[in-house]
């Protein structure tokens, strides 16, 4: 699978003296494009399915810890295999285990009153905002690579700042870190796409992996900020 190695910095040269129009992208830079948004469609697809039968059969929730070691564990599985044939398993197996995560999360709010229109507009909500992101990245061919490193020291300090709510039990604390959480992925999910367009990204899987967790954190977020908002109505 030579297309999954990271090849040569021509490419981000050749895309950026493309003219603007996604059909106008260097084909190597368009093959990427393709192969991530397809992998990243069946992903969300399977990870919806485990999702919803977490629903359906009850599943409970793994817990912060397994969450936490099983994710960052199977990420750095993807990254290692990330040239090689073996890595579309991993990512599937990375993809359905935050869908395992995330079925008991999507239980507790359809159990509440109003939970399925809580969970419907969190996933509408998602959809446009990806959608709107990632046509904007493409159309526009802006260069958002100076937003790298702020948003993932964002990231950090928001994922820091989330055990903190969970172990001191402060529930403001939880919603600050859902919004932040929801613009620092909108930013990222820019951020993703602007690099296969330049041509800074030349490994299918791992874009795959990157704007899928993206959008997984910005719907997590939305829902969070969605189910507290419905509750105090």
């Amino acid at each position: 699978m030579n297309h999954l190695s990271n090849d040569t910095r021509a490419w981000g040269q050749v895309a950026r003296s493309a003219s603007v129009g996604p059909a106008t992208l260097a084909p190597p830079v368009h093959r990427v494009l393709r192969n991530t948004y397809a992998l990243l469609s069946l992903t969300l697809l399977f990870s919806a399915g485990v999702a919803a039968a977490g629903v359906l059969l009850g599943w409970s929730h793994p817990g912060l810890v397994l969450s936490l070691v099983g994710t960052l564990g199977l990420f750095f599985l993807v990254h290692k295999l990330r040239n090689r044939a073996a890595a579309i398993p991993a990512v599937f197996a990375l993809t359905g285990f935050l869908g395992y995560s995330l079925g008991p999360v999507l239980g507790q709010h359809l159990a509440l009153p109003g939970g399925a229109q809580t969970v419907a507009l969190a996933l509408a909500a998602t959809g446009l905002i990806v959608l709107s992101l990632s046509a904007y990245a493409l159309v526009s061919r802006r260069d958002f690579s100076a937003l790298g490193g702020f948003l993932m020291a964002g990231m950090v300090l928001a994922l820091l700042a989330g055990l903190a709510a969970v172990f001191f039990e402060i529930p403001a604390l939880s919603l600050a870190v859902a919004g932040a959480v929801a613009l620092l992925s909108a930013g990222l999910i820019l951020f993703e796409t602007s690099r296969i367009v330049q041509g800074g990204e030349t490994n299918y899987v791992m874009a795959t992996v990157g704007l899928y967790l993206s959008i997984y954190n910005l719907f997590s977020s939305l829902l969070a900020l969605l189910g507290f908002a419905n509750q105090n109505e």
